[in-house]
This record gives C-alpha cells, structure tokens and sequence, in this order.
C-alpha cells in the first residue's frame, strides 16, 4: 500500500506548555455548575463526521485540549474543520488525500485511533500510528483491528504503524469481542456504516456515549440499532449525508463536581445532567451519606462538613456500563479517604490506574495499595497540601479535589493533563468559591 509522501518521520515531541495549580484547601463549594459536553462522545463524533463529504455541525462540543488535537490531526488529513462559535464545530470531509495518522496524533492522544474505522470504510485506506495517551496501564487496539479483519479488511503492522485497506468495500459480518470494549465497539460500528451488508457486533459497549453516537448516525441515514443491550446491528449503506448534531453531557466531569461538592462540605448544583446516566456511581454516594436529589438534568448535592467523619466507608468495583465507570474511581477514591472506617477499591478495567493514589497518601491518606487492581483507603484521614505532580487526565482532577479538601496550600504540576479532559475546569471551581488559579510553572518558588 504505497503513497506518495513518507511515512518514516523523526518524531519530536511537541513543546509542553508548563503550567501548575495553586489551590488553597478548606473552602465549603457553594453554588452552580454547569456541566460540558462528554469528552468521549466529541471525540468519537468528529470521526464519524469523516464517513461523508457533507457537512456535520456539532454543537455543546467540549473546549478541551483532546478536541483540538482531534481538529488539527482532522485537518491535516485534508478535512475541512471550522470552529465558528464556542463549542461549536462544522467538519466537511469531501476530498481527504492524505490518508495517514502520524505519531504525533497517537502520542497526544489514544483516541486518534478512533479514525480507524470510518476512514478505512470511506476511502478504502489508512496509515495510523500505534496509539499513546494516559499513562494508565496497557490499553491494546488488537481488539479493533481484528474487528476491522472481521469487516473484510486487510492490515499489516509494520515499524509502529497499521497499514490497512479495504479491497473494493468493507463486508458486513460478525464482529464478536472476547470482553466488552468501548472504542472497539465504536470503530466497528462507524466502519459497518459503509460496509456492503449486515454487520452484528457483541458484546457492544452500552456506555451513552455510544448511544448517542448512535443517534448522530441515524441522523445521517446510517441504519444503526441496539437490538439488545450488549447487541448493536448496522446495516450497511453506500453513503451517509450531514448532520447537525448536539453532544450530550459529561456525565465524569458532573461526578467530580458531585464529589468536590461532598468532600468540600459545600452545596452545588449541578445542572445540565442526565442522572440515568450516573447510576452506579450515585448510588455509592448515596450509600455513604452524601444527600444527593436528582430533578429533570440538575443533581443537587449537600456534603457533611470537613473532618466530620459523616460519611460511611464503601467499597467500590469499577465495571462496564452501567457498573460504576473507571473514569470516576479516582475523584471517588478522594471521597472515601474522608469516609469512616476501611474502603476497598477494586479496578478492574486499566492496569496501574491506582497508582495516583501515591499522591493522596502524600497529602495524609491511608492508603495500602494491595496490587494492580486493588488498594484500601482507611478513613477520616486530616489531609494537608503538598507539591505534587499530575500523570493522567482523571488522576489530575482528583488530585485538585484532595486539595480543595486539604489544609493549606497545594501546588499540582501537570496542569496540562487535566486541559485535555475539562472545559475551564478552574473557571468553574473559582464561581463555586474556591481559591484555584493556572500558573506558569516558571512562577512558582522552589524551596
């Protein structure tokens, strides 16, 4: 699979923009939040808006670093993407002639390999680079490429690339996962669109997120339907036109706010929320004392004073949709550091993804982690503001909640992880009341 430009480039990591946040602890959170649009809906559907050469308007887009990552590798592509307003994108994909998905893409950002699917069913053909992202353990793409064999595809891996290509069109076929994945089940799905015939894929992820994508499809004639709840059918078409389509809530960025409510002692509402979309995870909350009342798309959330020892330990296994979402162990896991007596944290998704831990033990917590997977949190701990530095997107978020709690003053490096994931996130912890501001690292006196 030749082209014409050169795949073998010399990668050099882009400058980081070093910045850090200074956040004084021990102020009660009051007022309103409202919440932005998912991150992980965005992003999938800046990708599906490449299976037409009309135009998709996406409104209620995330102002994150993830999407604008996803704009500019859209652009080099030769996709036409505008940005007209705030949280507003137009993407027009009617000649894409550089069918190639650099390093640079993959190292900033795992999701880039959701371009897999629906390039390779539109224009027969793709180059794209083993994927980065997180540092939260081992997070393979062999499921979707398997997916896309199971399409008809063909693909070679070759000096960190996947070349693939569809000869004449994607077939439909069974496309069956050995454990539920979610980008896997996006990328088929996005694929089978185009594909000529049925496509059945199971287990299929039953995250919103993909039920929302799934409303965008049918939006541009795609015929797409979950026919059980771990079953999505594609019927496939030969083409899809626009849409105009608006991105659902985040139902992450809502459950941290939800703890930096509880484990400030404060009184937030949160609005602009789909409650449904937050079950497991509200009933822990709930079960460990946090008043929470749910009305229309607004959660409302009264925490118990700090250092009161209110809250009651739990414990908590991180599971698939509609199990309690891995994306929210870590502001929970701050929760629980507050909560009376021992909780248990068992992650079952990532590999490593306790490993932000570490930080909020510096800050005070009891903390033992057992192994990869498992760790306990013993509780009411006193925390206390440290320097620490942010390794991923949720970690991050969770470390400022740990310092909203905390005595003192915090000084968290990294700030750059936490851009990726949410929309002005110091904006909004400023109008509920806390001290929080982004600085330029170089700013910050070392002792």
């Amino acid at each position: 699979m030749a082209d014409a430009r050169p795949f073998h480039w010399e990668y050099t990591p882009p400058p980081v923009t070093h910045e850090i946040f200074r956040v004084e602890g021990g102020l009660a959170l009051r007022g309103t939040v409202p919440i932005s649009g998912a991150k992980n809906a965005a992003l999938k559907m800046m990708a599906a808006a490449t299976l037409t050469g009309e135009r998709c308007r996406l409104t209620n887009v995330p102002e994150i670093e993830d999407v604008s990552v996803m704009a500019e590798t859209l652009r080099d592509l030769g996709v036409v993407v505008d940005h007209p307003a705030p949280n507003t994108y137009e993407i027009a994909s009617g000649d894409v002639d550089w069918l190639f998905v650099p390093l640079e893409a993959a190292a900033k950002m795992r999701s880039s390999f959701i371009l897999l699917g629906p390039i390779l069913a539109r224009f027969g053909r793709v180059i794209i680079s083993n994927p980065g992202g997180d540092r939260i353990g081992r997070r393979p793409v062999d499921l979707h490429v398997d997916a896309m064999r199971a399409l008809g595809a063909e693909i070679e891996y070759r000096n960190g690339y996947y070349f693939a290509k569809a000869p004449g069109r994607l077939r439909g076929g069974l496309v069956e996962f050995p454990f539920v994945t979610v980008m896997g089940t996006e990328n088929a799905m996005l694929a089978a669109t185009l594909a000529e015939g049925h496509t059945t894929i199971r287990p299929a992820a039953r995250e919103p997120e993909i039920d929302d994508l799934i409303e965008m499809l049918r939006t541009m004639g795609a015929e797409v339907e979950r026919t059980a709840p771990d079953v999505i059918e594609v019927e496939g078409r030969r083409r899809l036109r626009g849409a105009d389509h608006r991105v659902i809530p985040d139902r992450i960025e809502a459950g941290t706010f939800v703890v930096a409510a509880a484990i400030t002692g404060g009184q937030v509402a949160v609005e602009g929320v789909d409650c449904d979309h937050l079950g497991a995870f509200l009933e822990v909350i709930t079960r460990m004392g946090v008043s929470v009342a749910c009305a229309r798309d607004r959660i409302e959330v009264r925490g118990a004073a700090l250092g009161s020892g209110a809250y009651a330990a739990a414990d908590i296994t991180t599971a698939p949709y509609p199990g309690f979402a891995t994306d929210l162990q870590p502001p929970t896991g701050v929760l629980l550091s507050q909560a009376t007596g021992t909780s248990r944290i068992d992650e079952t998704i990532y590999e490593d993804r306790l490993e932000w831990l570490s930080g909020l033990a510096r800050m005070g917590a009891t903390v033992r982690i057992l192994d990869r997977h498992r760790a306990e949190i013993d509780g009411p701990a006193r925390l206390v503001g440290r320097e620490l530095e942010i390794g991923d997107l949720r970690a991050g978020a969770s470390i400022i909640l740990a310092a909203l709690a905390a005595d003192g003053t915090s000084v968290i490096r990294g700030a750059h992880h936490v851009k990726r994931g949410y929309e002005n996130i110091e904006r909004k912890f400023l109008d509920l009341g806390a001290r929080i501001e982004r600085l330029p690292e170089e700013t910050v006196t070392h002792a």
